[in-house]
């Protein structure tokens, strides 16, 4: 199948490597140096998106955020007549509805996942669309990227959309509780790591045991898995979800509370960096 990947940062590189080989993939990315790897195993690589799509037979895009795809793909009406369009862009459940509306071929397909599971094709993905043909398609074309038991079909981009919000309010909190967990048992007299092997019987225990390589120095947070800059986006983009509702207790607190965490260390010049980046302040370093 010929397929036009647009979009290859850290984790579209991911996506796109497991088509390499089975597929015919054109890469396109702004900043082409960040499609060089690709390029290397085979990719063509594009000069500008429409040049990718005009002989594509679907296209899959990995971009930033929901204004990134109105800006390559709404705006010039990229997709053409019939062609499957698959997202794996992080979108609000509203956007998704946008994007269904403009392309009858919109295909919501985020990822649950940082690189390490996205290397060894253990992703969650989520694929929705009301078109049944075409969702039993994308589920067959995907199925690389995926853990089988985490690749789910869903009946909207919307439903696909909020499940893949739910993934990251679940992360972005949890990260904000292994912070305030540091600073409680900092303030207890408990080191770092005396605090991380409390929390293995806790509900913290996932979070502590993805993070607690960089809260013990094995890791640097530079070049990490997920950035400060890509959670709180995300995070933005659940408490506009929220405050556009009526509904009560749709306030979201705790959420509230892990973005001014992330907002400071975008502030502090961590924005490029692994979100664990927010545990890693003061006591909170081992060794320090």
């Amino acid at each position: 199948m010929r397929i036009a990947f647009l979009g290859t940062g850290r984790m579209g590189t991911e996506l796109a490597r497991h088509l390499l080989g089975e597929h015919e993939v054109t890469v396109w990315n702004r900043t082409a140096e960040r499609a060089a790897p690709l390029v290397a195993e085979g990719a063509a690589l594009a000069e500008d998106p429409a040049a990718a799509v005009r002989d594509a037979e679907v296209v899959i895009t990995s971009l930033f955020g929901p204004d990134a795809v109105r800006e390559t793909v709404l705006a010039p009406r990229l997709i053409p007549d019939g062609i499957p369009w698959i997202d794996t862009t992080t979108i609000s459940p509203a956007d998704a509805d946008e994007f269904a509306a403009a392309v009858p071929t919109y295909v919501g397909v985020p990822v649950v996942g940082t690189l390490g599971p996205a290397r060894s094709g253990r992703l969650g993905v989520y694929v929705g669309t009301e078109d049944d043909a075409l969702r039993e398609q994308v589920l067959e074309l995907v199925a690389p990227w995926a853990d089988p038991e985490r690749l789910r079909g869903v009946a909207s981009g919307r439903a696909a959309a909020t499940g893949k919000l739910l993934a990251n309010l679940a992360l972005a909190v949890s990260a904000q509780g292994l912070r305030e967990a540091l600073a409680l048992g900092e303030a207890a007299g408990s080191t770092p790591e005396e605090t991380l092997e409390m929390l293995d019987a806790t509900g913290l225990a996932f979070i502590a045991g993805m993070k607690g390589p960089f809260v013990r120095g094995e890791r640097t947070p530079e070049g990490g898995d997920f950035t400060v800059d890509a959670i709180a986006k995300d995070a933005r983009l659940m408490i506009d979800t929220a405050d556009g509702t009526t509904r009560p207790g749709a306030d979201l607190p705790a959420l509230r509370a892990a973005l001014a965490s992330l907002d400071a260390a975008i502030a502090a010049g961590h924005g490029d960096d692994d979100f664990s980046s927010i545990l890693l302040e003061g006591a909170a370093r081992t060794g320090e």
